[in-house]
């Protein structure tokens, strides 16, 4: 199809952070969010149209007082509309991301990933993808990660966090269950020169052979996935390893994701927040 399905969802600043939890809950990849006027602009593109109107339809239902545009757009007017939106993102003093035509401002002090803007979620502009990426800076600068250790990036998108630890030298695996997500993740690993770092695959936690372990875990999807593969997360973790969940908010998820993960004798979380989200980190897992 030629066109993409535009929807603009124009909301109360008190709803937008439920908002956001609803559209992610929808769609695999992220959106734009802009202020306006009336609180927050969230701009989202799908490639299937049926899927599009199902959202419209289910958005209307439970926020009835937003506003919410539709439009076919040019897949091209897409891709020009992505350059006015995408800037360079710092992520605390180990990584910069940066699209491919203002990769020129990156800096020889930090690590610079170059992410194509494409419909996977993932450029660094979503603020949970950020916070990951500035806590692995942290857990290296620290020396808690090594470039001898082995990783899995699960949910991995459009393969940021891969490749961020593909270039301080780790080397694992990056899945994820939605298969356009992993092309757009091959173009990534290949645009970073981090092909023999990060291998990629369409699967889930559930993929993996019991046997498979990795020294560092990333997760950075949804509290509720984060919640029920939980049993399956922690038998993939080395002994005295590390752990990083994100994806959850503070006030309302973190908690609840933390004592889930504590029932099984790995320790206390630290937690590291920005904004309304948090990222959970085990740094030495004993199990």
């Amino acid at each position: 199809m030629s066109t993409l399905f535009k929807i603009e969802f124009t909301i109360a600043e008190d709803k937008a952070d439920e908002a956001g939890i609803f559209i992610s809950s929808k769609v695999p990849h992220g959106w734009e969010e802009t202020p306006s006027a009336e609180g927050r602009r969230m701009t989202l593109f799908l490639e299937d149209h049926i899927l599009g109107i199902e959202i419209v339809k289910e958005f209307e239902s439970h926020f009835p007082d937003a506003e919410i545009l539709h439009s076919e757009q040019k897949k091209e007017d897409w891709a020009l509309a992505w350059k006015d939106f995408f800037t360079p993102v710092t992520c605390g003093k180990t990584f910069t991301i940066l699209p491919p035509w203002l990769k020129s401002q990156g800096t020889e002090t930090s690590q610079n990933i170059i992410i194509e803007p494409k419909m996977a979620f993932g450029t660094g502009h979503h603020p949970t993808t950020a916070l990951c990426l500035k806590t692995i800076g942290n857990l290296w600068n620290k020396k808690a990660l090594h470039s001898d250790q082995t990783f899995l990036d699960l949910g991995t998108g459009s393969g940021i966090l891969g490749i961020g630890l593909g270039k301080l030298g780790l080397t694992g695996l990056g899945l994820d269950t939605d298969p356009q997500a992993i092309i757009c993740a091959k173009e990534n690993v290949k645009n970073n020169k981090v092909c023999g770092k990060l291998t990629l695959a369409v699967g889930s936690i559930n993929s993996l052979d019991r046997n498979i372990n990795y020294d560092v875990i990333v997760a950075n999807i949804l509290s509720g996935p984060l919640i029920e593969m939980a049993s399956d997360i922690i038998p993939h973790i080395k002994k005295g390893g590390s752990l990083i969940l994100s994806g959850i908010l503070t006030e309302k998820q973190a908690d609840a994701v933390a004592e889930t993960y504590e029932r099984y004798n790995i320790g206390t979380p630290a937690r590291f927040i920005e904004g309304e989200w948090s990222c959970l980190v085990w740094e030495t897992v004993e199990n």
